[in-house]
């Protein structure tokens, strides 16, 4: 599947499915998370910040793979450390989703990753 394919499938949802490896089964774990795209960037908030699951799988295993629909795409994912990058993309969740949803569903908004769609 081609950048391109997968850049046209992020149009039409609001979810993607999530794929890392389990940092102590090395396992692949697969689950539903909301995304934001700027440009040629994608942008991940884990809903329980640096303590999700598969926050820390990210850390330890950066490769992670993506699926909008039927679109899939394999590339690396990056853990921003900067806390005005990572409130800014909390912010644009916010605007997306509705600071509503995102208060109801995030526990802790410090953790965010950048995956490049280059």
């Amino acid at each position: 599947m081609t950048v391109r394919s997968f850049k046209e499938a992020l149009r039409t949802t609001d979810e993607i499915d999530l794929t890392v490896t389990g940092r102590r089964t090395g396992r692949q774990i697969t689950l539903p998370v909301w995304f934001d795209q700027e440009d040629d960037k994608l942008y991940l908030v884990p809903v329980k910040g640096t303590e999700s699951h598969w926050y820390k799988n990210v850390r330890k295993t950066p490769t992670v793979r993506l699926r909008a629909d039927d679109a899939t795409l394999t590339t690396r994912a990056t853990p921003l450390t900067d806390q005005g990058r990572i409130q800014a993309v909390v912010q644009r969740f916010r605007d997306k989703y509705g600071d509503d949803q995102v208060r109801s569903y995030y526990s802790k908004l410090d953790a965010a990753v950048e995956i490049p769609l280059s």
